[in-house]
């Protein structure tokens, strides 16, 4: 089994997020459904295992405990804090980012407690709270670690200044963030940065949330509660426009002997040693596709044709909305 190096772990080159079988794709998949995606991920070689208290609220932290704990010792095990669900004054349960360090520390206890595990592996400040000196929730983080309940830190969605930031205070063993074909923003310094502080980076929706799969050519398809509607690249008008990537882009697939998701996968491994993609997916055919673009090889003239055809310059539309993604680090875009 072939391995990359993530901070102090060596994990399997392509991980499996678990947002989606408790969360954001519409309705939550049934347990046992989850429960076979997760064993078959485990059965196949897959180590590094992503998920995070705000999925489900905490549901999806629950499934991945309840169905890994008995392999614990086999995986890298990474949860995230700082940005969870909280139950308001008027009793619904809203979405909260909250750097704060108190806030942290009792995240990190009750992820402890749905993974039913001592320890995690890999834990994020899932968003940089910008209310908080980045310096005093890494300083938390660094504090759950030398109590033994964290190995190592990671951050999500920062830019290259706030990863420096942080990394003088603890060292950062990973960065999270969206990155596929037409998702280019770390390229503008945030991979570099982690290159030179040895930090590994995990690539989220690698495969565009489901357009470089090839085969979601109607977004009024999408479940109502689907987070891709209030997306801008996702409106009618701009996914009409970024449907006429497609046909080149199964030519690319075709001509590489592969799907178009091992396609895009495979062009991101090769983009880095230091880049582990999750995908996420709630069926296990289409889980083991995934895996398999760890074995395709694509030439440089391939990778030439794919980086010319789709990029920030032919996609339509921003990846967030002007709200969502002034919750982001933005000065890494």
């Amino acid at each position: 089994m072939q391995t990359r190096t993530l901070g102090p772990f060596e994990v399997s080159p392509i991980g499996l997020g678990c947002m989606n079988l408790s969360h954001a794709y519409g309705a939550p998949v049934a347990a046992e459904a989850g429960e076979r995606v997760l064993l078959a991920a485990l059965d196949a070689g897959v180590t590094l295992f992503d998920t995070a208290a705000l999925y489900g609220f905490g549901a999806n932290e629950e499934l991945v405990g309840r169905v890994l704990k008995p392999h614990r010792q086999r995986i890298t095990l990474c949860s995230k804090g700082g940005m969870a669900g909280v139950r308001c004054e008027d009793g619904v349960m809203r979405r909260v980012i909250d750097g704060r360090p108190s806030t942290l520390r009792t995240n990190c206890e009750d992820s402890l407690r749905r993974l039913g595990t001592d320890v995690i592996d890999l834990y994020y400040l899932h968003r940089w709270d910008k209310q908080v000196p980045i310096e005093d929730s890494v300083g938390e983080l660094s504090r759950l670690v030398a109590a033994g309940k964290v190995r190592a830190i990671g951050l999500s969605e920062v830019s290259a200044a706030t990863l420096r930031r942080a990394h003088a205070v603890h060292p950062v063993a990973a960065v999270q963030t969206e990155y596929s074909l037409w998702t280019r923003n770390p390229e503008i310094a945030i991979l570099d940065a982690c290159r030179e502080l040895g930090a590994g980076f995990v690539a989220f929706s690698p495969l565009a949330r489901g357009f470089l799969c090839g085969d979601l050519t109607d977004v009024g398809t999408l479940h109502d509660k689907d987070i891709r509607r209030a997306m801008p690249r996702f409106a009618p008008e701009a996914y009409a426009a970024n449907l006429k990537l497609l046909d080149g882009y199964r030519r690319i697939a075709r001509d590489a002997g592969c799907t178009p998701a091992q396609l895009a996968l495979a062009w991101l491994l090769h983009q880095s040693g230091h880049i582990v993609p999750i995908p996420g997916t709630t069926s296990v055919e289409h889980l083991r596709n995934d895996l398999d673009a760890a074995n395709v090889r694509l030439p440089a003239a391939m990778i030439e044709r794919l980086n010319v055809l789709i990029n920030e310059f032919t996609v339509v539309g921003q990846r967030y909305s002007a709200q969502s993604a002034n919750e982001v680090d933005t000065e890494a875009f």
